[in-house]
Order: structure tokens, then C-alpha cells, then sequence
């Protein structure tokens, strides 16, 4: 008895089958639009680490040029020479790319969303273009050999994004109508200046790191010629500030105050004021203990985290309506 001959599957069947597959991976992530924004916010985080791995291990010229790791290889070579340099800086650069497949997916599931108004989609592309702005200052950063004030460009790029990520959340919660205090004027205006404050701390951190052992190089001991204790404590001095600011907007929001819907700024505070002594207690003992890489890492996540709550602070001091067109569309859908 002879054996059949093998199921030949026609183009045009795994065409319409790559298609159906396609087509399924595009309403899965129309339906988890939400869980798609929380992605991309913890993956924007997340390239804070992975960054900060490069710079703390000196790996910034692992890869020797851009885009390219190696002159006609886009990924590592490994001979007897190589050193783990070569691999913490191809792994950020790897997760460059699945921070893009979410940047990508965000603006898919915010920009076709007509019930929204023209300035949240808009909001929806940041992401992605934040995403090739890293790209291209990474790139020059490794063809000018780590200049220190585009590093910390790198850095604040990272801080800018991760805040416009967290306000794409939040808002994706809200509706598209004028903005509604939550909190009284004076309150308010606190808001403006705790987020004011952080900017200055991220600066002055991204300073403090450049002017210490840990500044990418590990040829010299600094990459800024200023004192780095005297850096450490203006950077101290700015973040003390920041908590006092935010500790009156707590005292301003709590039960009792006056105004019943100061609740979420309240909440939103506490987290963030959890996160600063967190923070500020990683600061000292890595200080007292000589600044080891892990802590160090450590504290630039931590950055980004309190980029992330002073954001949220400020939001939640006020809200959006639904607007009339946004709430129609709902309502025919």
C-alpha cells in the first residue's frame, strides 16, 4: 500500500491564516487598551534599569558603534576578548526594541479612537517618538563617545516619558471636557510647584551621578568637573524642599479639610510621599556606603517612579468631563 502524499497547504491558506492571526493580535489589543497603557508605562520604567545597568557598569561602548553593534554585525561577536560590557549594553538595546512594540501599540489603540478628543490621540504618538528620540541620542551618545551632558539628556528624555506615560493613563480614565479643580486655589498652585521641584531634583540628580565614580566611564573618575558631595547635598537640599511642598499638600487634602473631592489628590500624595522616603532613604546608605552599583540602580528606578507619582499628584488635582460628543459616541457604541 502505497503512502499518501503530504498535505500540500496552498499560499493563499497560510496567507488568509497569517492574516486571521493578525487580525486577532489587532482586536486583542483593542480590547485591552488599558492594560496596553500599563504596559508601556512599566516598560518605560523598566529601560531606566536597564539603562542605568549601562551606564553604572561603564558598558556604554559594549557595542563599539550604531546601530550596529559591530561593524557589519547587529549582534555581539564573541571571541576570547569579549567582556560582559558587550551584553548589558545589546540587552538595552534589545529591550529599545520591546519598548517600541509597545510604543506602537499604544498609538494603535489611542489615535483610531474618534470618541477622544484630538489632544489625547495626539498624546497617544508620544511614546513612540519618545522612543526614537532615545534612539537617536543613544546613537550619538556611542558615535561622541558618552558626552556627559547628552548622557544626561538620555536620562531626562527618560523622565519626560515616563511622566507623558503616566498622564496617557490617566487620562485614558477621563473624559475630554474643561478641565475641573478638585482641590482649592492655593492647593492647586502647590501641585504646580511640587512638579516644578521633581524637575529640579531630576536635573540636579543626573549632575550628582555625572560628577561621581559612576558617571559611565570608568577610565576617570567623574565625567562633570564639580564637587560631587557638593552636588550630592544641593540635590539633598532640593529634595527635602519637594517633601516639604508635598507635605502641605497633604495636610491641604485631608479628611476634613474642607473639599470631599480632594480625596484622589490626597491618596495619590500618600503613595508619592511612601516613594520619597523610600527614595531618600536609598540616597544615604548608598552615600554611607560608598555608592554600590545595585543601590545606585536602584535610585535611578526610583527616580522614575517619583517622575511617575508627581505626575499623578498633579493630575488627580483636578479632572475632565465627559463632553457631550464623547458621551453620544459612547452611547451609540
Amino acid at each position: 500500500m502505497s503512502a499518501s502524499p503530504p498535505t500540500v497547504v496552498p499560499e493563499r491558506g497560510r496567507g488568509r491564516a497569517l492574516r486571521g492571526r493578525w487580525d486577532a493580535l489587532l482586536a486583542w489589543l483593542r480590547r485591552s487598551s488599558r492594560a496596553v497603557l500599563v504596559a508601556n508605562l512599566v516598560l518605560q520604567i523598566a529601560i531606566v534599569g536597564t539603562g542605568g545597568a549601562v551606564r553604572l557598569t561603564a558598558s556604554g561602548l559594549g557595542c563599539s558603534t550604531w546601530p550596529q553593534c559591530e561593524p557589519g554585525q547587529f549582534v555581539p561577536v564573541v571571541h576570547d576578548a569579549t567582556t560582559y560590557h558587550v551584553f548589558v549594553e545589546f540587552g538595552n538595546r534589545l529591550m529599545t526594541f520591546v519598548l517600541t512594540f509597545a510604543a506602537v501599540a499604544v498609538a494603535y489603540v489611542v489615535w483610531p479612537d474618534r470618541s477622544r478628543s484630538r489632544g489625547y490621540r495626539w498624546l497617544g504618538w508620544v511614546p513612540l517618538a519618545g522612543v526614537v528620540a532615545q534612539a537617536v541620542v543613544g546613537g550619538i551618545l556611542v558615535l561622541l563617545e558618552l558626552p556627559p551632558v547628552l548622557v544626561s539628556l538620555h536620562f531626562l528624555l527618560s523622565m519626560a516619558l515616563v511622566a507623558a506615560s503616566l498622564a496617557l493613563l490617566h487620562r485614558s480614565g477621563e473624559g475630554d471636557g474643561p478641565s475641573v479643580p478638585l482641590v482649592d486655589r492655593t492647593t492647586r498652585l502647590l501641585t504646580h510647584v511640587a512638579a516644578a521641584v521633581m524637575g529640579v531634583v531630576l536635573v540636579l540628580g543626573t549632575l550628582t551621578t555625572g560628577a561621581g565614580p559612576h558617571s559611565g566611564d570608568d577610565e576617570v573618575g567623574y565625567r562633570l568637573a564639580v564637587d560631587p558631595l557638593l552636588m550630592a547635598r544641593v540635590h539633598a537640599a532640593w529634595v527635602w524642599a519637594f517633601v516639604v511642598v508635598l507635605a502641605v499638600v497633604l495636610w491641604r487634602t485631608r479628611r476634613g479639610s474642607g473639599r470631599d473631592t480632594a480625596a484622589p489628590t490626597h491618596r495619590a500624595g500618600l503613595v508619592l510621599l511612601a516613594l520619597s522616603v523610600a527614595q531618600g532613604a536609598i540616597g544615604y546608605v548608598q552615600t554611607a556606603t560608598g555608592l554600590p552599583i545595585a543601590l545606585v540602580n536602584l535610585h535611578l528606578v526610583g527616580a522614575a517612579l517619583l517622575a511617575a507619582g508627581t505626575t499623578r499628584v498633579w493630575l488627580a488635582a483636578r479632572t475632565r468631563r465627559a463632553t457631550d460628543a464623547s458621551a453620544q459616541v459612547t452611547s451609540a457604541a
